[in-house]
């Protein structure tokens, strides 16, 4: 049975189901779901990401977080810590620029938290070597000083979709029509959590919650404030979520998200603004635009130093990436950053204000 069956099936039974229970089960099924059954990521996947488009993405951030141990009295032992890393590309990139940073390595306990066994697998070869430790839950992380890297995670979290009717919201929901999985709306229900978003929404406006990306971050930062430590998270999105951002990508383009469950990639635009609320009692630095960040690292002399041993179509390719990377009208814009370090200390290289 596919897991458009296993659907339909269990909505007809049980009634209409939530987006984000939805979302949960199309990514995570522990037989059919997207990220339990394949490995998405790069050319032969769905989608690219950042660290995947050039080593000099991870390069930068590694030299970043290493840069952040040594102002803060280059704590050992420390976690450093991926959420959601992929096939390792990032951590591999990290560990290969830190490599001459005196210390670092032989302090830093490499943790990756990872719900898929497949691409636990292709960490695990990847960071070959290296002995990571995966978690479940970010609960897992041990107190101690903790530098953590976070690119295109919070927008794979299962969101919720509310639609406002008056005073009282509407829950966009999953059901079951003429054998179709289909979108409908549940009852109008008061929503205290949305009391604010009755001042910038009119009736029909709909908006965005991710129920889990508040403690995910909540849970960092405290364990940043108390012990030590610093947050680099990368993702797409804005201030404050408003109307329909939950899309599917399968073999590099949209597709309906109903039309072939576990088979494509679900996402939505993260709410930066839910992010940094989440912060406290850690500081956060101002959002800050991935262009704006990589350029302030330094990325054009590094794409220059090694555009010098490239010839042809490497270096059409390497130019290429440098842009998608930075550009404004490519991910430059799109994608924005922010730091998180304890109180008192200094932020994140590229992050200061």
């Amino acid at each position: 049975m596919s897991l458009r069956d296993t659907l339909i099936s269990q909505i007809s039974a049980q009634g209409p189901m939530r987006l984000d229970a939805y979302i949960s089960t199309c990514l995570l099924h522990p037989t059919h779901g997207y990220y339990t059954t394949r490995t998405p990521f790069g050319a032969q996947g769905d989608f690219v990401t950042a660290p995947e488009i050039s080593q000099m993405f991870g390069e930068l951030v590694g030299l970043a977080l290493a840069q952040n141990w040594l102002d803060q009295g280059a704590p050992a032992p420390f976690t450093l810590a991926e959420l959601g890393p992929g096939r390792g590309t990032l951590m591999a990139d990290i560990l290969r620029a830190t490599k001459a940073v005196p210390g670092f390595h032989d302090a830093a306990q490499i943790t990756l938290m990872e719900a898929s066994p497949a691409l636990r697998a292709l960490q695990a070869e990847a960071l070959e070597g290296y002995a990571p430790r995966w978690i479940d839950q970010i609960e897992e992380l041990p107190d101690q000083a903790t530098f953590i890297v976070a690119n295109e995670f919070f927008d794979a979290l299962p969101i919720r979709q509310f639609v406002r009717e008056g005073t009282k919201w509407r829950e966009r929901q999953v059901g079951v029509q003429d054998g179709a999985l289909v979108f409908g709306l549940g009852p109008a229900q008061p929503q205290p959590a949305f009391a604010d978003r009755l001042e910038d929404t009119k009736d029909g406006d709909l908006i965005e919650d991710c129920p889990a990306a508040a403690p995910i971050l909540s849970t960092v930062s405290t364990r940043i404030a108390s012990h030590g430590g610093a947050a680099l998270i990368f993702d797409y999105g804005d201030w404050r979520t408003l109307g329909d951002t939950l899309q599917a990508v399968q073999d590099h383009a949209p597709t309906d998200p109903l039309a072939a469950p576990g088979c494509a990639d679900l996402t939505a635009h993260v709410d930066f603004e839910a992010l940094l609320r989440a912060c406290p009692p850690a500081v956060p630095s101002r959002i800050t635009p991935q262009g704006v960040f990589l350029e302030r690292l330094g990325i054009t002399q590094r794409a220059q130093s090694l555009a010098q041993s490239l010839t042809g179509e490497q270096l059409d390719d390497h130019i290429a990436a440098h842009r998608r990377l930075t550009h404004p009208q490519e991910m430059g814009n799109l994608f924005k950053t922010f730091g998180i370090v304890p109180n008192g200390a200094p932020m994140l290289p590229g992050l200061e204000t």
